[in-house]
């Protein structure tokens, strides 16, 4: 190592950190005394983490050449933990590109070393027998050990956690299917690794030595089939043994829409990962720890991941979810009102209503909507809206909440996104199921400003639509009689939650009236 590599800290740039590995890296970073600057597409995206006043965030994207030059600069590791998956049939074009662009950028900035998290690929499988997602990554990590920077590439398999893919799919696959009709790939041993040594290895990573330059694997201690997985996981949650029957019919594509049913995971993401299983994934060697030590008592089992992820799920401490990333093809234009709107057709439709219940009260059950709360009106036209979405493609309404009572910008909430926050006057929620247009739906908890104590409360809601072409108006149009049964609905019931909360009562917001 160069003397400054020994410094009390290096400075590490982080991509992805709106993601699930990103976002659990930067405070990880920052505990162990780095500086952590952060390139993301909506930096807004980051403002209510705990830790964003600690960590720099710029504006950028790793397929933009300028951005990434100006994010690398002063930088001593660069991280790369984005992936164009699912993000359509050129995703390999566009994670080839970007890798050459970072790859690039970091030579020319001068940064020591990159760090980059793909996927564990079985042995002495030709790359075109591969899955296009397991292929892609392993030619990431190949371009990024060619562009003359020193890069350590970590190899992972299924990553156990709250709030990751892998672990959700697995969790709900197991909880809601006592008998379960299985793909064949239940069959294939599969080596998973806990989300912590995940990171324990990233932040080491970070000061290896200048010569080493290498792909590593990493995984727990455990070698497992997917049936394994299920069966341990049941022992470990309490539930009852499953019964799980293999058949060879159900095709990756078929898979993917089963697993779409049943889990909050949409099936373009889950194609790839039951694409990926359909080969043997275990470690072919341990050589991190040569430079990476484990922590006394080894790398974290299964079991215990399954119950350390159980034990944030029940206890609502999920920092971040496989949904923190933009679902591919979501909306991310600004609200129409915006100063750079350029105008163009927007319907709206507008309830306001008195509320009697405190200000805090109200705000309490706004920002406490969806996820196991619901909607406060007509939950099976929510319901059928959020199959429908998932039928073509969408991530329906499965998703949930990462905490059930409190929301930060960037947050997934089924299938909306969380825009803009102003704690205790406004929630802004955009839309990301499938839609022939761009939709928002705008809450406020509000009071007249200069009446005292005594003000009435207001609850004020907004639902917006920008459509796209004549099928936009058509759908408005068509879906516009149901709005007073819906959008009213929601206004009357969240109106009454929070008066019955405010005067001590159990609230009900069953009702559809």
């Amino acid at each position: 190592m160069d003397r400054d590599d020994h410094g009390p800290g290096l400075h590490c740039l982080v991509t992805g950190a709106t993601g699930y590995i990103g976002g659990r890296l930067v405070p990880e970073l920052l505990a162990v005394g780095h500086r952590v600057r952060c390139l993301v597409r909506s930096p807004d995206r980051l403002r209510d983490h705990p830790w964003a006043g600690r960590a720099e965030v710029v504006r950028g994207d790793v397929t933009d050449a300028a951005s990434v030059a100006g994010a690398m600069r002063g930088i001593d590791v660069a991280y790369y933990l984005v992936h164009a998956l699912g993000t359509g049939s050129g995703f390999e074009r566009t994670d080839r590109e970007a890798a050459r662009i970072f790859g690039e950028q970091a030579r020319a900035a001068g940064v020591r070393r990159i760090v980059y998290l793909g996927g564990l690929t079985p042995a002495h499988v030709p790359d075109r027998q591969l899955s296009p997602h397991l292929r892609s990554r392993a030619e990431v990590g190949r371009i990024l050990l060619d562009c003359g920077v020193p890069a350590t590439v970590l190899r992972a398999a299924v990553i156990i956690g709250s709030g990751s893919a892998s672990f959700e799919m697995l969790r709900h696959l197991t909880e809601r299917l006592p008998v379960m009709v299985t793909p064949s790939w239940v069959r294939t041993r599969i080596q998973p690794v806990a989300v912590r040594d995940v990171l324990r290895t990233l932040v080491g990573s970070a000061r290896m030595p200048r010569d080493v330059s290498r792909a590593f694997d990493i995984g727990g201690p455990d070698v497992l089939t997917y049936r394994d997985m299920m069966t341990r996981y049941a022992a470990v949650a309490g539930l009852p043994p499953r019964i799980i029957v293999p058949v060879p019919v159900l095709t990756p594509g078929l898979s993917s829409h089963w697993v779409g049913l049943v889990t909050p995971v949409p099936a373009s993401i889950a194609r790839p990962l039951t694409e990926s299983l359909r080969h043997e994934v275990v470690c072919h060697e341990h050589d991190i720890a040569r430079y990476v030590p484990d922590p006394p008592g080894g790398p974290v089992g299964f079991d215990d991941a399954v119950r350390l992820a159980l034990q944030r799920v029940r206890d609502a401490q999920v920092t971040t979810r496989w949904s923190n990333a933009s679902v591919p093809g979501a909306p991310s234009d600004p609200l129409p009102t915006d100063p750079d709107w350029a105008g163009g057709s927007l319907y709206t439709d507008c309830r306001e209503l008195t509320v009697p219940a405190s200000r805090a009260a109200l705000w309490r059950v706004i920002e406490g909507v969806g996820g196991e709360n619901g909607w406060y009106s007509f939950p099976l036209a929510w319901a059928v809206r959020g199959r429908l979405d998932r039928l073509v493609g969408g991530v329906g309404l499965r998703r949930g909440r990462r905490d059930a009572a409190h929301l930060r910008v960037g947050d997934s909430l089924d299938f909306w996104r969380v825009e803009e926050i102003e704690p205790g006057r406004l929630l802004r929620l955009r839309a990301e199921m499938r839609l022939p247009g761009l939709a928002w739906l705008e809450m406020y908890a509000e009071t007249d400003g200069d009446s005292g104590a005594s003000a009435p409360t207001r609850y004020r809601q907004r639902a917006l639509f920008h459509p796209h072409g004549l099928l936009g108006h058509a759908y408005w149009w068509s879906v516009s009689p149901f709005h007073a049964l819906v959008f009213g609905g929601m206004a009357r019931n969240i109106a009454r939650t929070a008066a019955e909360e405010h005067s001590g009562r159990t609230p009900s917001q069953e009702s559809t009236s």
